[in-house]
């Protein structure tokens, strides 16, 4: 088992890909902290790894609150014991266009995007420090290797994210904690339903959400969207100690969309 007796956070792991690397960490091995906005879906994920024979807790609240994304960290030592890997997957599309911008929405788009993934990332690094070592692993975005048109100020969020990876990757390295991303595509999940709908993004005339989605995910090199799965696939490999010497890394799971 590839996660054999660690122990780990998932943040946005209601839905999508933090659903399915939430599911997969246990099935190798992890028990794993379940953290989402949604108590509902909290309360499935958790259900489908027991009920698969699994370990796993919910813990349920909004990462833009400060105390909340640092008591994440202290919640699952105290249910677990220890701490090993963070996946840091929570992260909003923000709006559209800079042309008549909402201040509050960009602000809490940076906030959700940058500044909780940074206090959680504050609160690991001494239990990971305990263990000798750890992963930490960003949910990027190809809109953080790439300009979008669709979405500058994502772009902000997750330029500044991989800046982030690289910068704490050699800063703990002789730590033996390792820092990376992964750096999403078009993946078929809810959240890209709500990307391409946003109010200022001006859907194309006799374009669906729906539509849409397919129509841009058609569009990269292996001509369709990327699953849950697959991405959770890349992050399981990042947290793993199969990759015990890459840190640093933004890595691309998207079809060979910037290729």
């Amino acid at each position: 088992m590839r996660m054999k007796d660690k122990i780990g956070i998932v943040t946005a792991a209601g839905s999508g890909m933090g659903r399915a690397g939430a599911i997969r960490f246990a099935a190798e091995g992890a028990s794993v902290a379940v953290v989402d906005l949604n108590p509902d879906a909290v309360a499935e994920v958790v259900k489908s790894i027991t009920d698969a024979g699994g370990k796993a807790i919910g813990l349920s609240g909004d990462l833009t609150n400060d105390d909340f994304a640092r008591g994440i960290v202290r919640e699952t030592t105290k249910a677990f014991g220890a701490l090993d890997f963070v996946w840091n997957h929570v992260g909003s599309p923000g709006p559209a266009s800079i042309e008549g911008l909402d201040w509050k929405e960009y602000d809490f788009t940076m906030n959700l995007n940058v500044k909780s993934v940074l206090i959680t990332t504050e609160a690991a690094l001494p239990e990971l420090r305990a263990r000798g070592g750890g992963s930490i692993l960003f949910t990027a975005s190809t809109s953080g290797l790439v300009g979008s048109q669709f979405s500058p100020v994502y772009n902000v969020a997750k330029f500044g994210i991989v800046g982030l990876v690289r910068g704490l990757a050699k800063r703990y390295a002789k730590e033996k904690i390792r820092v990376n991303a992964v750096c999403p595509g078009p993946t078929n999940t809810p959240m890209l339903r709500v990307f391409v709908a946003r109010p200022d993004s001006q859907l194309p005339a006799g374009e669906t959400p729906e539509s849409l989605v397919w129509k841009r995910a058609a569009q990269t090199p292996m001509g369709r969207p990327g699953e849950p799965e697959e991405v959770a696939n890349a992050a399981l490999f990042l947290l793993s100690d199969e990759a015990s010497y890459v840190t640093g890394v933004a890595l691309a799971v998207d079809g060979g969309a910037t290729a």
